[in-house]
């Protein structure tokens, strides 16, 4: 069977999603993987006259959309399982969790509501998220509307839904934002390395470190927007001595995703790595 691997790519606005996505099939096509895109459902809502402010509600257009967004997804991970392809990569232009950015709190809650889903299994459904920072933070010289016209966002409003964007995402396990710290090549560059390092491409080597600090404030954290409370449970299983396998539950309030990752010792003849240093060798998530 193919290992079908499912990440988001999301962002602000002019943040270079389009850009990246030929990037990264250019990349991950030449690694060997498949690499699928599930197209961007608000751009096509909206361009088709499908908007929140053609439908009754806001509330209205956002299911709309979600229960779309869904099927695409479905539509393209049960194409994926059909595929000779050893590996196969889902690139989601954007994913489920960018609406609650779009919504209050009471019309996220009553969207989940309606579609029997909760915020900890539309959320981690997806392997990986990597959010690319609007050029309106730290690239203002490049932020255009031009190029995209289901965009209307200014500068500020930008920035500000940048900031939703990463408060709707926190808490996933594997989030990387990616800012406007260096050109734009090198801001592709980065994109790429991260989701390189992610897949454990080229070696996927395991390097853990430890580190001891103060306990934090969790009040204050807690009230940072950016940050969110996760609940993590793990279990180590009894196996073979070359192999290390545990069940992680994580989640919150009651829901919870379950991993079970096993990790192999590797043989290597680097003389500066251990002997006993373990790689990830499988991760399934149920």
């Amino acid at each position: 069977m193919s290992e079908i691997i499912k990440i988001v790519i999301t962002g602000g606005p002019c943040a270079g999603k389009s850009t990246a996505m030929s990037w990264v099939q250019k990349a991950f096509t030449q690694m060997g993987y498949a690499v699928l895109f599930v197209p961007e459902t608000a751009t096509e809502l909206i361009t088709g006259g499908v908007a929140p402010w053609t439908c009754g509600t806001n509330a209205d257009y956002q299911k709309c959309q979600m229960k779309l967004q869904l099927e695409k997804e479905k539509v393209f991970c049960e194409a994926a399982a059909t595929m000779p392809a050893d590996k196969v990569l889902i690139i989601c232009d954007r994913g489920t969790l960018d609406n609650k950015a779009y919504m209050s709190d009471p019309e996220f809650c009553s969207l989940l509501a309606s579609l029997r889903m909760n915020e900890v299994e539309l959320r981690d459904n997806y392997d990986a998220v990597f959010h690319l920072v609007t050029a309106a933070k730290g690239a203002v010289s490049f932020y255009t509307t031009d190029n995209n016209s289901a965009r209307t966002e200014t500068t500020a409003e930008a920035a500000a839904m940048d900031d939703k964007l990463i408060s709707a995402w926190t808490g996933h396990p594997h989030f990387r934002v990616i800012d406007n710290s260096t050109d734009f090549e090198n801001k592709m560059r980065r994109l790429i390395a991260e989701i390189s390092s992610f897949l454990g491409e080229p070696e996927p080597l395991e390097i853990e470190r430890k580190f001891l600090i103060e306990y934090p404030d969790i009040a204050w954290l807690e009230s940072e927007p950016h940050c969110q409370r996760i609940e993590i449970i793990q279990t180590y299983l009894k196996s073979d001595e070359d192999k290390e396998v545990r069940v992680r539950q994580r989640g919150i309030n009651g829901n919870y995703i379950y991993f079970q990752t096993t990790k192999k010792r590797s043989q290597t003849s680097n003389a500066s790595k251990s002997k006993n240093d373990f790689h990830r060798r499988s991760t399934f998530r149920c």
